[in-house]
């Protein structure tokens, strides 16, 4: 363990994009004691100033209803992670059961499973999801259903391919001899060896689940109860902020999510350079 944060942060981008995700986790997870949630009530900005510019009153302005932009960078911060990380792992676990059992058992099962992962890859991603949202309603749980069970395939398929390597080697062969079922040699031998590859993938897929929440948000399939970053850009492109050189709306939840993506891209590359030692040969 020790080793491997010694090369995390000889890699300077881990660290790097590490502090990042660590500023704004925390400034998500302490919104409720930074700013009022109750600002973001329109009910409660009658008398607020609308489309008004970074100032003293707003540090970021404010939008067409009077709410401060800071307060919805701030709550709608949680809601982007939070939909990240939740689909994220829904999309993990299922790829990861598919991988595992289409790798490790082979044959026809993996010839189905082969082909199942592949009618998700076939079909292009937003057209998918636009549909299963539009099907199931726009709620927050839907969205990391929407979100999950539409990024499983390409960790399926590294899996798969890990497992692949990983049952032909001699103590896996030697715990099936010993009466190990499928299962068990899954389980106590296979996974632990995969797990390195995981969490990289894991840390990869969180970007591009970020990415679209904030694709699905803008185009109004996102919970209309909720402020995320993809949220804020579709009411501001609704509101005319653009032909209002309102930048002050929009800019800010679109640097956001650029600036979290990249965070994360940053830390997935330094772990796939750390666990995987070929790599850490090709970018040396």
């Amino acid at each position: 363990m020790k080793d491997a944060w010694v090369l995390f942060r000889a890699t300077r981008s881990g660290p790097a994009g590490l502090v990042v995700l660590g500023v704004v986790v925390a400034a998500a997870l302490l919104a409720p004691w930074l700013a009022d949630s109750e600002a973001l009530r329109a009910v409660n900005t009658v008398a607020n100033p609308v489309w008004a510019g970074p100032g003293d009153w707003a540090p970021l302005g404010t939008d067409n209803l009077g709410r401060p932009i800071w307060v919805q960078l701030l709550f709608g911060a949680r809601i982007s992670l939070l939909v990240g990380v939740a689909s994220t792992a829904v999309a993990i676990g299922i790829g990861l059961t598919v991988g595992l059992v289409a790798g490790f058992i082979g044959g026809w099962v993996d010839a189905l499973l082969a082909r199942f992962s592949e009618w998700f890859l076939v079909i292009p991603f937003i057209p998918l999801a636009i549909v299963l949202a539009a099907v199931l309603g726009p709620s927050l749980k839907n969205i990391i259903v929407v979100i999950g069970i539409t990024s499983w395939p390409v960790t399926a398929r590294l899996i798969r391919a890990q497992v692949l390597t990983l049952k032909e080697r001699l103590y896996v062969e030697r715990s099936r001899v010993l009466g190990a079922s499928s299962v068990g040699a899954m389980v106590r031998h296979v996974l632990p060896n995969a797990m390195p590859l995981v969490i990289a993938n894991t840390t990869l897929t969180v970007p591009i689940a970020i990415l679209s929440e904030t694709t699905l948000a803008f185009l109004g399939l996102g919970d209309p109860t909720r402020v995320s970053w993809g949220k804020m850009l579709e009411e501001s492109f609704e509101a005319g902020s653009l032909t209002r050189e309102a930048w002050w709306y929009y800019a800010p939840p679109g640097v956001c999510v650029v600036i979290v993506v990249l965070a994360f891209t940053m830390v997935g590359r330094a772990l796939e350079t750390v666990l995987d030692p070929r790599l850490r040969e090709r970018r040396a």
